[in-house]
């Protein structure tokens, strides 16, 4: 094997197959990342049989060939090599490889590149397809509200449903539920649903961080998903198990409807958060009542805070006591001017919401407290 690229496109497509292999490897292949050169393309492949990813991209190939060669090696030498172009060559009777660019050469011993467990794509199952933009968008409104706890792994990944030409996603770690949904141009028959990791997604959305929106072909089957855009392919098994029905903890109607400035509500929170981090609950507590939010926190090791924000309350007075982190997570991925907080009483779920994006909720549910 035998070829030569782009230096700057190949470290990329290093640095997105480094992230999907396996920190602890069971096996020294596993550690590795997957060369195949052929046809004037090079193949890249890597995988911790949870996530796996296929890249290409153009290179000049002299002799056709695949190698191995060690993921976290392969990936500091290329980030470092001092010209635009870089050649790698490798040996099958000495076994090495040899990586040139400019006045720089090294040696890096390869592993047989038949044992590596090269990744399949899919075939069957349903396909759709879907802007870069949206989607991110709706990892990036649902993941956050992910368990991190792996003792439930069905909450420690995000529900996606696709029915017609709407894509929802919904995530939920028990004590709160993000909800988004999105409309598609393609029409799905029928109506399925998967529990996507959170990592994949997570991945999938820094692998579409262009500024200019790009298409992502989505297939699926009832035990893996892959997402195809810009030369990249990417693979993820899916969660089993039964997702609950998020739609029963979203309360139809609301007693009380609170509009706040968002940026100025997200740095009371945060302020007043910092007392209440030293607490076994993380608790807040918010009284709405005469135009505007009392939030206060008291913590008898640390001390004691509170501010007021201004808000407009439609409804009844309510106070409650929510977990900062929780409400603080939510602020920050919410970019409109307003946000809006509805409530129906002190322990029951609180619904946040953007007005101008309806296809989003935020449910938390309150925390108990003795006054």
């Amino acid at each position: 094997m035998k070829f030569t690229c782009s230096k700057q496109e190949l470290a990329q497509a290093i640095q997105i197959a480094g992230r999907s292999i396996a920190s602890k490897p069971q096996t020294p292949i596993m550690s590795g990342i997957y060369m195949h050169a052929y046809d004037n393309i090079l193949e890249i492949q890597a995988t911790d049989y949870e996530i796996g990813v296929i890249i290409h991209l153009p290179a000049e190939v002299e002799a056709a060939g695949e190698a191995v060669v060690s993921g976290r090696y392969l990936q500091e030498v290329v980030r470092t090599l001092p010209d635009e172009e870089v050649s790698i060559a490798y040996d099958r009777d000495t076994n090495i490889c040899t990586i040139t660019s400019g006045r720089s050469n090294f040696n890096l011993l390869s592993m047989k590149a038949q044992d590596y467990p090269q990744i399949t794509k899919i075939k069957e199952g349903k396909t759709f397809k879907v802007s870069s933009a949206v989607l991110n968008e709706l990892i990036r409104r649902t993941t956050f509200a992910c368990a991190t706890n792996e003792s439930r792994p069905v909450f420690t990944g995000t529900l996606m449903e696709v029915e017609g030409h709407t894509l929802s996603m919904a995530a939920t770690d028990i004590h709160r539920l993000a909800l988004s949904r999105e409309t598609i141009e393609d029409e799905l028959k029928g109506k399925d649903y998967f529990i996507v990791p959170k990592r994949a997604l997570e991945e999938i959305r820094h692998i579409n961080n262009g500024e200019v929106p790009e298409e992502v072909t989505v297939s699926c089957t009832r035990s893996e998903m892959s997402f195809e855009t810009g030369g990249v392919y990417m693979t993820t098994r899916l969660i089993d198990g039964q997702f609950p029905d998020y739609r029963r903890v979203i309360p139809p109607e609301f007693v009380t409807r609170v509009t706040l400035k968002t940026a100025d509500f997200a740095a009371a929170v945060t302020r007043v958060g910092l007392i209440a981090r030293a607490s076994d609950y993380n608790i807040i507590k918010l009284i709405f009542n005469m135009g505007q939010v009392h939030i206060s926190s008291d913590n008898p090791i640390v001390g004691k805070a509170e501010e007021t924000v201004p808000a407009v309350i439609d409804g009844e007075d309510i106070k409650i006591a929510l977990n900062a982190s929780y409400l603080i997570d939510v602020l920050k991925i919410l970019n409109g001017e307003n946000i809006v907080i509805s409530l129906n009483g002190t322990l029951k779920p609180a619904a946040v919401r953007d007005p101008e994006k309806e296809d989003f909720i935020y449910i938390i549910t309150p925390v108990q407290t003795r006054t």
